[in-house]
C-alpha cells in the first residue's frame, strides 16, 4: 500500500509540474488579439526560454494572400546586424582580426573624405561610434551600391560627423564595412560565410542574406488612413546591415544561441555582443534601450522585425508584414509579448501611425472646407486689400504648404534623428502625411489663384471706372460688397 501511495504521489507531482518550455500565459491568444485589434495583416512569432522553444507560429497572411507560417521566410532588416556582429566575433576569436585594429589593416581601400577615418577601428563599426553618420553621408538619398566592395569604395566621398569613437550614430554603412571585412578576412562571399559558419551550425537552414531585395519577395504593406496597402520593396542596398531573410523557426534557434551555448562563438563573445560600453546603450548588434532588456529592431519599407532578450531567460522574435512607419508593428507586438511573459497585462493599442492618420484625415477635410470658403469669399477678401503689395503679403501664407511639401525630406530628417531619405521613401513611411500636405498644397494654390484673380478683376474694374469707360456702376470697394 505504501509503495502504491508513493507511485500515485509521484504521478500527481509529475502531472502538476509544468514543462520547462510551457508559456506562462496565452501567447497565441495575445498575438491573435493584437492582429484583430490593430489590423496587422500577418506576423510570425518565436518565443524561447533558455534552450527551449516555447512557441513558434505564423498568423494572418502576406500581401499575396498566402498564409504566414513558422517556416515563411521574411526579411528581418536591421536585426541582421546582430548576426554580422557574430561573424566578426568569430574571426576575432580565431585570431584572424582584432576588434581594436584600424579598419584599414584589413581593407586598405577603406578611405573617407575625412582623413580621421583612418582611425576607425573594427569595434567602432560594430558599436556605431565610427563617426560616420547620415548627417555627413546621407546613405539613403545617394545612388545605391550593388556589392559590399562597392559599398566600401563609395565612402571615399563620406565625411565624419564626429571624432572616431566619440559619439554613437546609427548608420547602415558601418555594418556594410564590417561585412566586407568578413569577406576579405575569410576569403569567401559574406552570404556564403553566414550560411556555412553561422546559419548551418545553428540549424538555421532557411536563412540567407541578400545584397538587395529579391525579385521573388512577397509584397508587404504600408498603412494609410486605416487601410493596408500592398507594396513591393524598393530597390536599395541591404548587404551586411539589413539583408538577412529568415523564418520564425530559425529565429527561435538564433534566440537560443544568445544564451551562450551556441558553439558558434564563446560565451565571452556573446557577453561582449550584449554589453554596451559604459555610458552607452548600443553594444555589438544589440542594444540596451530599455532597462532589463536587450533588443534590436529591423525596418524595411514593406516589412518589420524585432528581437528581445529578457532577464528571466525568455527570448522573443517577431516578423511583421507592415513596413517602416511612425512605430514598428513587430516591435510593438514583441514588447507586448515581453510584458506578457514577465507576468504583466499588455494593452492592445492602435499603432501611432493609425491614430495620426485619423487626425490627418480630419485635417484634409478641414483644408478642403477652408479652401472652399476662401474661393467663395475671394472677391470680398480682395476688396478689403488696398494695394497689391499689402495683398501680396497676405497671400504669402498660401505658399507655406507647398514649401513644406518641397522641404519634407529635410524636415523629416529632424524627426528621425538625422536619418535622411527621399520623397519616395517618405511616401512609404507615412503616406498619410504626404496626402495631407499634397491636399493642403492644392487647396492653398486654389485659394491663391482665386484671390489673385479677384484682385486682378477688381483692379481692372476700378481702372475702367476711373477712365470713364463704365457709367452707372457703383465703385467696387469694401462698402459695396
Amino acid at each position: 500500500m505504501t509503495r502504491l501511495f508513493l507511485v500515485l504521489a509521484a504521478l500527481l507531482l509529475a502531472t502538476a509540474t509544468p514543462a520547462a518550455a510551457a508559456p506562462p500565459l496565452d501567447v497565441d491568444g495575445y498575438v491573435r488579439a493584437y492582429l484583430d485589434h490593430t489590423g496587422l495583416p500577418g506576423a510570425a512569432v518565436a518565443v524561447t526560454h533558455g534552450a527551449d522553444v516555447v512557441h513558434v507560429a505564423g498568423y494572418g497572411h502576406d500581401a499575396t494572400g498566402a498564409p504566414i507560417t513558422a517556416s515563411t521566410r521574411l526579411p528581418i532588416a536591421s536585426v541582421s546586424k546582430s548576426m554580422t556582429a557574430f561573424a566578426v566575433l568569430q574571426l576575432a576569436e580565431a585570431g584572424r582580426l582584432g576588434l581594436d585594429e584600424p579598419v584599414t589593416r584589413y581593407l586598405p581601400e577603406f578611405r573617407l573624405a575625412d582623413p580621421r577615418g583612418a582611425r576607425i577601428t573594427v569595434r567602432m563599426l560594430l558599436d556605431q561610434t565610427s563617426g560616420m553618420a547620415d548627417s555627413a553621408f546621407p546613405d539613403l538619398k545617394l545612388p545605391q551600391p550593388h556589392t559590399l566592395a562597392e559599398a566600401v569604395s563609395r565612402l571615399r566621398d563620406a565625411g565624419l560627423a564626429d571624432e572616431p569613437g566619440a559619439q554613437y550614430h546609427y548608420h547602415n554603412p558601418n555594418y556594410e564595412v564590417a561585412a566586407r571585412i568578413v569577406e576579405v578576412v575569410a576569403g569567401q562571399p559574406f552570404a556564403e560565410y553566414l550560411r556555412t559558419r553561422l546559419f548551418a551550425p545553428l540549424g538555421m537552414t532557411s536563412s540567407t542574406t541578400v545584397d538587395e531585395p529579391p525579385a521573388d519577395l512577397s509584397p508587404g504593406y504600408v498603412r494609410a488612413f486605416g487601410f493596408e496597402v500592398p507594396v513591393s520593396e524598393p530597390d536599395w542596398f541591404t548587404g551586411g546591415s539589413h539583408g538577412v531573410q529568415t523564418t520564425a523557426a530559425d529565429l527561435a534557434r538564433w534566440l537560443i544561441a544568445q544564451r551562450g551555448g551556441s558553439g558558434v562563438v564563446s560565451p565571452a563573445s556573446v557577453a561582449l555582443a550584449h554589453t554596451p560600453a559604459p555610458g552607452r546603450q548600443y553594444a555589438l548588434g544589440w542594444a540596451a534601450y530599455r532597462p532589463g532588456q536587450l533588443s534590436h529592431t529591423g525596418e524595411w519599407f514593406s516589412h518589420t522585425a524585432a528581437q528581445i532578450l529578457l532577464p528571466g531567460g525568455y527570448g522573443v522574435a517577431v516578423l511583421a508584414t507592415t513596413g517602416m512607419a511612425l512605430d514598428n508593428d513587430a516591435e510593438t507586438l514583441a514588447q507586448g509579448l515581453a510584458t506578457l511573459l514577465q507576468g504583466g497585462s499588455p494593452d492592445l493599442a492602435l499603432p501611432a501611425g493609425v491614430v495620426a492618420d485619423r487626425v490627418l484625415a480630419g485635417m484634409i477635410l478641414l483644408s478642403v472646407l477652408l479652401a472652399a470658403l476662401g474661393v467663395v469669399h475671394a472677391r470680398r477678401w480682395a476688396a478689403r486689400r488696398a494695394g497689391w503689395w499689402r495683398a501680396g503679403l497676405r497671400l504669402l501664407p498660401c505658399l507655406l504648404p507647398p514649401l513644406v511639401l518641397v522641404l519634407l525630406p529635410d524636415l523629416m530628417s529632424v524627426v528621425f534623428a538625422g536619418r535622411e531619405g527621399t520623397f519616395e521613401q517618405i511616401l512609404y513611411v507615412w503616406p498619410g502625411l504626404v496626402a495631407w500636405l499634397g491636399s493642403a498644397t492644392v487647396c492653398a494654390l486654389v485659394v491663391l489663384g482665386a484671390r489673385v484673380w479677384a484682385l486682378a478683376g477688381g483692379t481692372a474694374r476700378l481702372r475702367r471706372e476711373e477712365s470713364g469707360e463704365t457709367t452707372g456702376v457703383v465703385a467696387w470697394d469694401s462698402e459695396s460688397v
